[in-house]
């Protein structure tokens, strides 16, 4: 019986409602007073029913909530026979706590369009090589599933065969389709544009990237912040306390009406819901632009960060070197670039990579003859022809003349952070690159903000030379630049500006820099939805895209301020509406009630506008 009453809070409301309307139309139109005095009592008995029951819950787990209050209060204008107040406190409670549940639903549409997104089926090929529809339940991992034009990607794979569009929007926050082929990663509760894809699934339902992003908003939408459990240990002794408060009131004033509005006044609804709206709202906005807080206390603590330290490659910078510079000595550069890319085809080296994709197609000879020279470079035969590949050591080895000029060269190359790479041909220095790690595209602007938003120490700490990372620093503004730098002395550096009493928050890729991530107040993974990256992390910008990271910042510091706006609008509505029981006259259970109900909807209104809360550009 309770359960049925109170699943039908909202149809009592709506009749409570139309009894009270009735009872007023029989009063001021009919002069029918019988009709108005049990259309009142009704609709209080109806009403009171559904938050007697969740006060006797409450004090069934020894918690005085606000339903006991408010059921004290009605029973006693009952008692008093005060049927128009006790009618009207049990509409309006009932109203309201619709009201709220529907706008509370929509704070959380983040996590409810993650849901909505979760596949329901897809075409596995069985045994017999045709592809049937099966529910996604059923895929295991080493599957091979088809999917078509419009459909979402069941799974985490990898495509066996076909070509593709997929809206990533899902998983990075990015609504450009991103192209797919053979060998690429696709990712469950993505979608496929266009093309046909076979793929290969790698990881199936709660392990796919998508089941981790909603079971990791899921918690943190769940989670509470110092605030939050700071007002729950408030309410729980003031609560009792607006209760002997009225009772003192009755003492002194033996006004059982006055002692009953003070309850009504009291309730600390607003209060109550205030903190936690604004940070569901806030982790929704976050997961809607593919940041992901882990948690309330995350907000809090992010957002009075003063110090960032970030990881160099990667991070600040592509973590993919590209030839930047290059000086030809050769006549016939087509002939030695043919030489060059035929030798460092042979090799895994990234610097390698950088100077076969730099090239581009051309003309490949046999290799002969490879000798790898540690720490140096390759030296081998290549169309009858000795080709050495390398550094300067490796060149001087080869005894190789290096003019004035040459050297002029070197020093420039080396002086704007390349790593050299010379090719020599029969004792020739025929070609110079300079090969370079890439700043990423508008990083220099997104720091800018950082600095704009309060932050003031922009920190890198490398591995690379401390000349490369200088260089790197003197381009973005940085205020600190340290290279040469190991795990364990990144770690001992943030251990180190926390001493000084720095907040910090550290940015990495959240795998060689997990004991950096760990230490530092905030870690923050530049993580493209990958299992460390979601684990080790508090925040992880989906993507690697660190444009997220001021809007993550810019975020948190407004949820922060709309808790203490909250704070502010519930504890003030309780004051004034207390202090206008004993300075006026017109104050009574119905008007307490009806702003008291305001005042949950405003904090509630005011939380949500985190929902479309965009950094100022």
């Amino acid at each position: 019986m309770q359960r049925f009453i109170l699943n039908k809070r909202n149809q009592i409301a709506f009749i409570g409602g139309v009894l009270i309307i009735i009872a007023f139309i029989s009063k001021l139109g009919f002069k029918n007073i019988e009709i108005f005095t049990w259309s009142l009592i009704i609709a209080s008995i109806m009403g009171i029913a559904p938050i007697a029951i969740q006060a006797f819950q409450a004090l069934s787990v020894k918690v005085v909530s606000i339903d006991v209050l408010v059921t004290i209060a009605v029973t006693g204008a009952l008692l008093i026979k005060n049927y128009e107040e006790s009618a009207i406190v049990t509409f309006l409670f009932l109203f309201g706590a619709y009201l709220e549940q529907r706008t509370l639903n929509q704070t959380r549409s983040a996590i409810k369009e993650l849901t909505e997104m979760v596949p329901e089926s897809a075409l596995k090929q069985m045994e017999n090589g045709e592809f049937e529809e099966v529910e996604v339940d059923e895929v295991d991992v080493g599957d091979i599933l088809l999917v078509k034009t419009g459909a979402k990607i069941p799974v985490d794979g990898t495509v066996l065969t076909g070509e593709g569009y997929i809206n990533e929007a899902s998983i990075t926050g990015e609504s450009v389709p991103v192209g797919k082929e053979k060998d690429s990663k696709v990712y469950a509760g993505t979608i496929l544009d266009n093309g046909t894809l076979q793929i290969i699934a790698d990881r199936v339902g709660e392990d796919t990237t998508f089941g981790k992003i909603i079971e990791l908003v899921e918690e943190a939408q769940d989670s509470k912040s110092e605030a939050e459990r700071f007002i729950d240990r408030f309410s729980k002794y003031y609560t009792p306390a607006v209760l002997v408060l009225g009772f003192i009131v009755w003492l002194i004033s033996r006004d059982i009406e006055l002692a009953i509005t003070i309850l009504v006044l009291g309730c600390p609804g607003a209060l109550v819901i205030g903190v936690p709206v604004s940070n569901v709202a806030g982790i929704g906005n976050g997961a809607r632009n593919g940041v992901l807080l882990k948690g309330s206390e995350i907000i809090h603590d992010f957002s009075k960060v003063d110090t960032i330290v970030f990881d160099k490659t990667g991070t600040l910078t592509i973590g993919n070197p590209k030839v930047a510079d290059i000086i030809v000595y050769a006549k016939n550069f087509n002939e030695v670039s043919s030489y060059l890319a035929s030798v460092e085809s042979e090799s895994d080296h990234p610097l390698a990579k950088a100077v076969v994709e730099y090239i581009g197609d051309t003309k490949l000879y046999l290799v002969e003859n490879t000798d790898v020279v540690k720490g140096g470079g390759i030296v081998a035969y290549v169309d009858g022809h000795r080709v050495a590949v390398g550094n300067l050591s490796l060149i001087e080895q080869e005894n190789v003349p290096i003019n004035e000029k040459v050297r002029e060269d070197i020093a420039r190359f080396e002086q704007d952070g390349n790593s050299l790479v010379l090719t020599s041909v029969d004792g020739e220095l025929m070609v110079m690159m300079g090969i370079r790690d890439q700043i990423r595209p508008g990083v220099k602007e997104d720091l800018q903000k950082l600095k704009k938003l309060g932050v003031k120490n922009l920190v890198v700490l490398s591995g690379d030379n401390q000349g490369t990372v200088d260089l790197v620093a003197r381009e973005l503004g940085l205020t600190e630049a340290h290279g040469n730098m190991l795990p364990e002395d990144k770690a001992a550096h943030i251990k180190e500006l926390q001493d000084k009493g720095k907040i910090v928050a550290f940015v990495g890729d959240g795998v060689n820099d997990s004991p950096s991530l760990a230490l530092a107040h905030i870690g923050i993974a530049m993580g493209s939805g990958t299992d460390v990256a979601i684990e080790t992390s508090d925040i992880v910008l989906m993507n690697s895209d660190f444009s997220r990271l001021p809007h993550a910042l810019g975020l948190t510091k407004s949820t922060a301020n709309n808790m203490r706006q909250n704070i502010v609008i519930a504890v003030g509505v309780v004051v004034v509406l207390l202090a206008s029981v004993f300075l006026s006259e017109w104050m009574n259970m119905s008007i307490g009630m009806l702003v008291h109900e305001l005042s949950i909807l405003v904090v509630i209104l005011n939380g949500m506008r985190l929902l479309r809360y965009r950094l100022r550009k």
